[in-house]
């Protein structure tokens, strides 16, 4: 697995361990760390992607909402909705990545951790976001 790839798997499994515990920011990313193996160079963007999805969660839960027709947020499950976060805030904050490598990653970790059906629901929330939210380039 490439190392961005790796990155942002355990950026997920941040925001998963956040959403469900509810434990602060600091305490679950360091809690995180010291039980898991992340490279000491994927580290920082580890947790450049963490902090930056949690202090844009409002925005990203928003702009996930309005495209999500028929879902609420709290319905869905909650690895979706992580993946889909840490993918809008690629897309919409982050602009580091290319909108169809955010995409394509986001898609491949959905298949990965959640339902038979996640990655084609997290393909079409990120692909709407990606045609109205993010600026052309």
């Amino acid at each position: 697995m490439r190392p961005r790839s790796k990155a942002r798997e355990h950026a997920l499994r941040i925001l998963y361990q956040l959403d469900v515990a509810g434990d602060p920011l600091e305490a679950g990313l360091a809690s995180y760390l010291r039980h898991h193996r992340v490279a000491k160079a994927n580290q920082p963007y580890v947790d450049a992607l963490v902090r930056g999805t949690i202090a844009h969660r409002e925005a990203l839960d928003a702009a996930i909402t309005r495209h999500a027709v028929n879902w609420r947020l709290g319905r869905m499950a909650v690895i979706d909705r992580n993946i889909l976060r840490l993918g809008a805030y690629e897309l919409i904050v982050d602009h580091d990545v290319p909108p169809t490598v955010v995409i394509n990653e986001a898609v491949e970790l959905a298949k990965r951790y959640g339902a038979p059906e996640s990655g084609k629901f997290v393909n079409g929330i990120l692909d709407s976001i990606r045609k109205t939210d993010v600026p052309a380039s």
